[in-house]
């Protein structure tokens, strides 16, 4: 395929995108006449390159997604010869061999007796399945009352009604209240601003799992259906769980009978060195969303993962009442068999087992700028959050934020030949999730960027 540049001047594809594209998650400010688009037009390996024929490394891998990089002809094979065979066919009381085959493999994979798997496009839909099955399933076994759900403050779950609801991001809910009635925020695991634990990780992990107790005590444990959480939460700046968080909350929703969803949407496929997140931190849920790295971006898919006991009452004949039209498409299974093939064939998971601490030692010399607050996260999934006073943990104001981040950071994080995360999503945070092939030449190059805007950064403040 020829690049498209050659097709259209930079000029008229500048204009045809201020135009005609609405980009997602965008301010239009951005998208006016005089503001140049970054327009991506291809890639190679775990660099991409823009109009102008500038190189960037991916650290965010595009959207926590292309996690074998780009060109990896395997994959493009894969997608091209289901195609020519069969393009398209639903899921809809018919199989093809493609969506069978998946299914067995990620179930063969997933921790426990995750043994079903229900596809959808991605990861907003995999999230709305799950809560839409938790209140079918409690209807089918006689508590038709349980439709609450809890999830952690900050953490994104989905942009679609459903999964925006047990979102816990206030600025990208408001806009489309009222939601779904039924979503309750509880504490998130920010260890580096904890309330009165000092250097007590532990306590703080157990008085953050307990805060999903009293959450479901408060509601009600008769009303509440689910517990959804990330095993590192995406935003805020990835926060991982402290030690003996996630074994706590599996003993709380067994003692009240609530169902324990894993959002894996980002974490897994290896981003936490693992095919899952919850592989790492040693629980089994009763449910995992998954999607991005399930076919690192090559083609559009997602899943949940159901265990046996939520299966069950369905088994006697009833139907989860609910459907994609473009769910488990022959295309996107093909190219997700190939992906995960290239991962076991190359040694992926362990890659990034090999490399995660030499990553995280690389970004923790940022540690030593009066910017860099903390460092965070695990495998190769990070966030830096910056403060004004790293004695007292200051943060920025609103104004100060906007500043830094869109007024300064996005452009020049961009202009340094490096893609990645400049959020406000809580405390501002840049993050990282490079693909999964880097190793100490990537992070060398990230750290140094990074280095040089950070410096520049804490000169505008």
């Amino acid at each position: 395929m020829g690049d498209p540049m050659t097709e259209y001047s930079n000029d008229a594809l500048q204009a045809s995108a201020h135009r005609h594209l609405w980009m997602h998650f965008t301010r239009m400010t951005g998208a006016t006449p005089g503001h140049e688009i970054p327009v991506i037009t291809h890639g190679e390996g775990v660099w991409v390159y823009d109009q102008h024929g500038k190189r960037y490394l991916d650290g965010l891998s595009g959207l926590f997604t292309s996690q074998l990089g780009h060109g990896r002809m395997e994959l493009v094979e894969a997608g091209a010869e289901q195609a020519a065979k069969l393009a398209y066919f639903p899921v809809w009381s018919y199989a093809h061999p493609k969506a069978v085959e998946l299914a067995e493999k990620i179930a063969g994979l997933t921790p426990g007796d995750l043994n079903r798997i229900f596809f959808t496009t991605g990861g907003s839909e995999a999230v709305e399945s799950a809560w839409k099955l938790a209140r079918q399933y409690f209807k089918l076994i006689g508590q038709p009352e349980r439709y609450k759900v809890i999830s952690r403050d900050i953490a994104y779950h989905g942009a679609t009604m459903g999964a925006l609801s047990i979102t816990g991001v206030t600025e990208i809910r408001t806009p489309f209240e009222p939601l779904v009635p039924g979503a309750f925020k509880v504490p998130n695991t920010n260890f580096y601003r904890a309330p009165y634990f000092e250097d007590d990780i532990e306590a703080y992990g157990r008085w953050a799992a307990d805060a999903i107790e009293q959450a479901i005590l408060s509601e009600d444990p008769a009303t509440v259906a689910a517990v959804f959480l990330e095993p590192v939460q995406n935003a805020g700046g990835c926060f991982p769980p402290p030690p003996g968080y996630f074994q706590r909350v599996r003993e709380i929703c067994d003692r009240y009978g609530v169902l324990l969803v894993s959002d894996e949407v980002i974490c897994a496929w290896g981003r936490l060195g693992h095919f899952f997140g919850a592989e790492r931190y040693d629980y089994v849920p009763d449910m995992i969303t998954m999607a991005k790295g399930l076919t690192s971006g090559y083609s559009p898919l997602g899943a949940l993962a159901v265990s046996d006991r939520v299966i069950e009452p369905f088994l006697a004949g009833a139907s989860f009442l609910h459907g994609i039209t473009f769910a488990g498409h022959p295309v996107s299974t093909a190219v997700a068999l190939a992906n995960i093939d290239v991962f076991e064939k190359e040694g992926i998971l362990e890659n990034v087992r090999d490399n995660e601490a030499e990553f995280k030692a690389s970004l923790d010399t940022l540690r030593d700028l009066p910017i860099v607050g903390d460092v965070r996260g695990a495998g190769y999934f990070y966030g830096i959050e910056m403060v004004k006073n790293k004695d007292t943990k200051e943060t920025f104001d609103d104004d100060e934020a906007e500043r830094l981040l869109r007024g300064f950071l996005s452009g020049a994080l961009y202009e340094s030949g490096l893609i990645c995360r400049a959020d406000d999503r809580g405390d501002p945070v840049i993050q990282l999730a490079p693909p999964l092939t880097c190793g100490p030449e990537e992070f060398a190059y990230i750290t140094e960027r990074l280095r040089s805007v950070l410096t520049e950064a804490w000169k505008q403040i």
